[in-house]
């Protein structure tokens, strides 16, 4: 783990593609143990299409080299992914606190099962307004609906 700093908040640019799919990988196979192995490859695939071209706030370095990476939907955080090595210095929040200035009523979706990210929304201030038993996409992970505040 590095030293807890204050990230600088950029949006991201086609160069970011392989570093924040890096970043997805990673952060995934440090927190989601939940996921079949044949969910997590279909699900690192419909990444990879999707996610270099997604309009992302990045966290980055003072190298700027992306530590994490949060999608925004409108009022909606789509994903929040930290680099392991950067958990815990203050990434995660950083970028919550990015998008609550832009959007005081955030909502997003967490994983059920991936109890250390439930906690840290928990610990943000957000509280759940719902469950699905499915995810997006008709998987069985149960997603807990939450918003700040």
């Amino acid at each position: 783990m590095v030293a807890a700093l204050t990230p600088d908040i950029r949006q991201s640019r086609t160069e970011d593609g392989a570093r924040v799919v890096a970043i997805w990988c990673a952060a995934v196979d440090a927190t989601h143990d939940f996921l079949s192995a044949a969910d997590r490859a279909a699900i690192e695939a419909e990444v990879r299409d999707f996610l270099p071209a997604a309009p992302l706030w990045l966290a980055v370095d003072g190298n700027d080299v992306a530590t994490g990476f949060m999608l925004l939907d409108g009022t909606h955080m789509e994903a929040l992914f930290i680099d392991p090595a950067h958990r815990g210095c203050g990434v995660g929040r950083a970028l919550v606190n990015h998008a609550l200035a832009m959007v005081p009523e955030l909502t997003t979706d967490v994983n059920e099962q991936n109890s250390q990210a439930v906690g840290f929304y928990r610990h943000l201030g957000f509280v759940p307004t719902g469950r699905s038993t499915l995810d997006g996409q008709g998987r069985p992970y149960p997603l807990l609906h939450l918003k700040h505040g």
